[in-house]
């Protein structure tokens, strides 16, 4: 199969650069001769055709007024020229050969050119280029799952728990562009027998904040593993995020677990970030009278712990606010506190082994939305005696 056979049937946008006028009239006989579907455009000098590259081909004359040679060539494809046919008078040397190591996609001698000859120069050309972007594209775009997957190890990491006990599920759902945010979690007990968790939210939405979010996450891990005391973690992590992030207006909202060792309390800090549940079912918010400014707002203030007494069952989970601002069925109502602790109350009394709360939580709201949610959305449950 030919490239005209295996490509579209788009007519050629073609760019003759020619300044004589019996070779430009004589290319242009060819090409209906050859019967090609070409829009031809006819310059004389190569300052003119760097303004006219909106093209898909140019036939190039290495003899022009204001250049010549493979120099001529190489401007035409620094101004970013798409394929290019060398179509000259030169026949001698190494013309060719330099011309297409320059990066022409071809070269002709105008004595020996036809309209076959022409016409499948021309369809080779625009062939080849179209497959060397779509190669391109292709590379770019395994690129970037590359840096998502490194991002999201960064951001989504495994939970460094070893009791086996403690139930510990989480879970993340990218927004409609399938970008990461700056939605990240993270869950790690420390030699004390204490666990910390953590569910973080960077305004905004995009690499930059994916970025800051994976850098948060990685100072939070390191923070807790050094041994620092929980009351100090959320200021030193602001300290981090005003270090690091690309604008003065960017803040962090975050809520903070610190279950202790006998799982029987926990200590929970929040910086502007949504109330975790305590789970039923029914579920509800526990009381909250120490909130704390998010990271990064600069106002007064600090944080401070809102003990929580679990007793002997319980199951916390924790969350960002791309659950509370899914819609339902597309309408504008958005699904908001109450509605999300409906869909996790359904979700705890679901008949379904297969997916866990989280997954299941997930899941749910994405079908409530009807659709992937706007805004990336993030959880983690911790659970005792369940």
């Amino acid at each position: 199969m030919s490239p005209s056979q295996a490509g579209d049937d788009r007519q050629i946008r073609l760019l003759l650069v020619e300044d004589d006028d019996g070779d430009a009239v004589l290319v242009s006989e060819h090409l209906e001769d050859a019967g090609l579907d070409v829009a031809l455009t006819w310059v004389r000098t190569l300052d003119e055709a760097v303004d006219a590259l909106d093209v898909d081909c140019v036939l190039l004359d290495l003899g022009l007024p204001d250049a010549t040679g493979i120099p001529a060539l190489e401007r035409l494809l620094a101004a970013g020229a798409p394929a290019v046919v060398v179509l000259t008078g030169l026949s001698g040397g190494d013309t060719g050969v330099q011309a297409v190591a320059a990066g022409a996609q071809d070269y002709l001698v105008k004595d020996e050119v036809d309209a076959h000859r022409l016409s499948r120069a021309v369809r080779y050309a625009v062939q080849r280029r179209r497959l060397e972007e779509t190669d391109r594209a292709l590379y770019r775009s395994l690129v970037r799952a590359e840096e998502t997957n490194r991002l999201e190890r960064a951001l989504l990491p495994k939970p460094l728990v070893r009791d086996e006990h403690l139930q510990v599920l989480v879970g993340y759902r990218a927004g409609r562009d399938g970008v990461l945010g700056g939605d990240f979690y993270d869950v790690v007990e420390r030699p004390d027998g204490s666990v910390l968790a953590i569910v973080g939210d960077v305004c905004g939405h995009g690499p930059d904040e994916a970025a800051l979010g994976a850098t948060l996450r990685t100072a939070w891990r390191t923070l807790v593993l050094t041994g620092t005391r929980p009351g100090d973690i959320l200021g030193l992590l602001e300290t981090v995020l005003e270090a690091e992030r690309a604008r003065p207006e960017v803040f962090t909202t975050v809520a903070m677990l610190v279950v202790k060792a006998d799982r029987r309390t926990a200590d929970m800090y929040l910086a502007g970030h949504p109330v975790p549940f305590v789970l039923g079912p029914p579920s509800v918010l526990p009381p909250t009278t120490r909130r704390g400014r998010a990271l990064g707002i600069p106002v007064s203030g600090t944080w401070h712990a809102e003990v929580l007494d679990l007793g002997e069952r319980w199951q916390l989970m924790l969350y960002t606010d791309g659950l509370l601002e899914a819609t339902v069925d597309g309408g504008p109502e958005r699904l908001g506190k109450p509605g999300l602790l409906g869909v996790v109350d359904r979700a705890l009394t679901a008949d379904d082994s297969d997916v866990d709360l989280v997954g299941r939580v997930l899941h749910d709201v994405r079908t409530l939305h009807g659709g992937d949610l706007v805004d990336d959305a993030a959880a983690v449950v911790l659970g005792w005696g369940a």
